[in-house]
């Protein structure tokens, strides 16, 4: 509402008779914008004298008069939603109102409805948040025979982004849960889909969901703490791409690969680093097999913290020798799995395993494997000499 005392009361629908009927001729000394806004509000007034005085009023108004108001972020939205009605108003004035963030959302909507005018059409869907906040605008635009198909394109990019995929995606969550499969609707309704690229859409999700097997409620992701936040930055195609491929030659270096197996690893590392570590914590075994090899230390961490890992693979992982040492390091530092010694074994003669977790490892290795890693030229020189001398003290108190 208007700041001008005469103006609020007229609003208010305090304001005497004889007040309201000199305001509906424009005999008050009201500013521009006040004078537009108690105009609008007397053009429905209850009496048919002044309503239809303050018409008379409002189409006396100098078209550049109504343009310098419309373009201010003072004027009130009953003036802009006014202008929106003008049928006849310069392409000009309709402009202003399209870009004044004051214009209420059913105005910009009769706009979309009514306008023959093709590039307001387009400027009209320029406004991504507004079409997302009030669907009935894009919808008006999609009716239109007058849209170009720019303006067509946008609002069904909209309508296809913000509305229909998430009305698919919670169909699909919907369905999921009544095949009892829940941690993958609960991925499904938390996921953050997209059209674009390098994001998730709508059939890599449900490809993904296929894979998940962890619910929210066994997931402890306190150890994101804030040093791994720079490792959670968007990467480039390139670096996807390259990340993708080092998977698939460590995985070629173990044996065939199948094509299939090459499509889920690519639609897996081309996902962004986010998804990819909500996929390491959920993920089934076949997930948990590509993401534990995955160049981000965070995706790779976030599969040795995935509830259902199993001592197996465990075991599996500690052999590696394309992963990160992070994994390697957490692995020897797990008291549970410290115990297996084939996981132990595999780390101590692993030369990706950090120096301190090798070394802390070796007082518990048998003197035949001492002995072995000792003369083992892969691991580092510390690390032998270590085995060497182990080996040797034991070999004295025998």
């Amino acid at each position: 509402m208007a700041s001008n005392p005469v103006v609020q009361s007229i609003m208010s629908g305090n304001a005497p008779k004889s007040a309201r009927s000199a305001a509906a001729r424009g005999l008050l000394p009201l500013s521009q914008s006040d004078l537009l806004e108690a105009l609008v509000h007397l053009s429905a007034d209850n009496d048919p004298g002044i309503a239809s005085a303050a018409q008379e009023t409002l189409a006396s108004q100098q078209p550049n008069e109504l343009l310098d108001v419309a373009r201010t972020d003072t004027v009130a939205p009953t003036v802009l939603g006014y202008f929106a009605s003008l049928t006849n108003a310069a392409p000009e004035l309709h402009e202003a109102v399209v870009t004044n963030a004051a214009t209420p959302d059913e105005a910009i909507a009769l706009l979309a409805q009514t306008s023959s005018n093709a590039s307001l059409l387009e400027l009209i869907t320029i406004n991504q948040q507004r079409l997302i906040r009030a669907p009935a605008i894009m919808d008006a635009v999609l009716v239109n025979p007058a849209r170009t198909a720019e303006a067509e394109r946008r609002a069904k990019e909209v309508r296809r982004e913000f509305f229909e995929k998430e009305r698919g995606a919670r169909q699909i969550a919907q369905e999921l849960r009544a095949r009892g499969n829940e941690a993958a609707a609960e991925f499904f309704e938390s996921a953050e889909l997209s059209t674009a690229d390098g994001e998730l859409s709508i059939d890599d999700a449900w490809f993904i969901a296929q894979h998940i097997e962890v619910s929210d409620v066994e997931i402890d992701d306190s150890w994101l703490a804030r040093e791994y936040i720079a490792d959670l930055l968007v990467e480039s195609p390139e670096k996807m791409a390259a990340n993708a491929q080092a998977v698939i030659n460590a995985e070629r270096l173990e044996g065939d690969v199948s094509p299939e197996r090459i499509s889920m690893i690519r639609r897996i590392m081309f996902m962004t680093v986010k998804d990819r570590v909500k996929l390491a914590m959920k993920g089934d075994r076949e997930a948990r097999g590509i993401l534990v090899r995955d160049s981000n230390k965070i995706v790779a961490t976030g599969v040795i913290h995935n509830p259902r890992i199993t001592g197996q693979e465990i075991e599996s992982i500690s052999a590696m020798r394309q992963i990160s040492d992070e994994v390697l390091r957490l692995i020897g530092n797990n008291r549970a799995w410290a115990r297996s010694y084939p996981i132990i074994h595999n780390l101590a003669r692993n030369p990706r395993t950090p120096m301190a977790t090798a070394v802390q490892i070796l007082t518990r290795i048998r003197s035949k494997d001492l002995k072995a890693i000792s003369l083992n030229r892969n691991v580092s020189e510390a690390v032998r000499r270590q085995a060497y001398r182990l080996s040797e003290m034991r070999g004295q108190n025998s």
